[in-house]
């Protein structure tokens, strides 16, 4: 079984900065890619930025120059460093990890999600 625990969210003013952590356990054999993705409430959930386990990275416009995700590998650990944050940042947010499992295949795994709230 996979646990992936989600911590670091919570209220922070307009401007201000959240780190968002992530560890996965159970049956990890080969992590293919980690990322964070956020639903807003009344939104569709989005993909906010992604790691592989090589270290390439990809960002939703919206949070290009803000955001910064990391990943230590021996940990099976990712982290979403959130600056400058703005209300439209306020989602939960979800902790997604991707497993290959064969050649052909692969295995999607959540968090339970972590609030994040900016508001003044």
């Amino acid at each position: 079984q996979v646990q992936l625990v989600e911590s670091g969210g919570g209220l922070v003013q307009p401007g201000g900065s959240l780190r968002l952590s992530c560890a996965a356990s159970g049956s990890i054999f080969s992590i293919y890619a980690m990322g964070w993705y956020r639903q807003a409430p009344g939104n569709e959930r989005e993909l906010a930025a992604v790691i592989s386990s090589g270290g390439s990275t990809n960002y939703a416009d919206s949070v290009k120059g803000r955001f910064t995700i990391s990943r230590d590998n021996a940990k099976n650990t990712v982290y979403l460093q959130m600056n400058s944050l703005k209300p439209e940042d306020t989602a939960v947010y979800y902790c997604k990890l991707e497993q290959t499992i064969s050649s052909k295949a692969t295995m999607e795994s959540w968090g339970q999600g972590t609030q994040v709230t900016v508001s003044s």
